[in-house]
């Protein structure tokens, strides 16, 4: 299935890396290759994870790390929309698809 990052998606991995980079660059890398490997997964079977409780929206842990990616399906396409820390409040706060 083809694979779309949402803008908000592309920002989070992004600080996200910078943030783990800072403090440990092989920990930068570890991190994106659990990512990448948890949305291979993904695109190969969408109906993987939870339900968020959001609009069809699905949430997968990324490997050993404590981060989620959250995910629809839109027009056959997997749209990624949102990676976090576990820690954090909840999401969805709002509803980020149009982003």
């Amino acid at each position: 299935m083809r694979v779309r990052y949402t803008p908000r998606a592309l920002a989070d991995l992004a600080a996200i890396l910078a943030y783990i980079r800072e403090r440990n660059p092989a920990g930068a890398r570890s991190v994106r290759e659990a990512l990448e490997k948890t949305v291979r997964f993904i695109a190969e079977y969408p109906h993987v994870g939870r339900l968020s409780g959001e609009q069809d929206t699905r949430v997968v842990a990324i490997g050993r790390f404590p981060y989620l990616i959250y995910w629809g399906i839109e027009a056959g396409e997997l749209v990624i929309l949102h990676i976090r820390h576990a820690a954090r409040r909840p999401w969805p706060e709002t509803d980020d698809r149009t982003e």
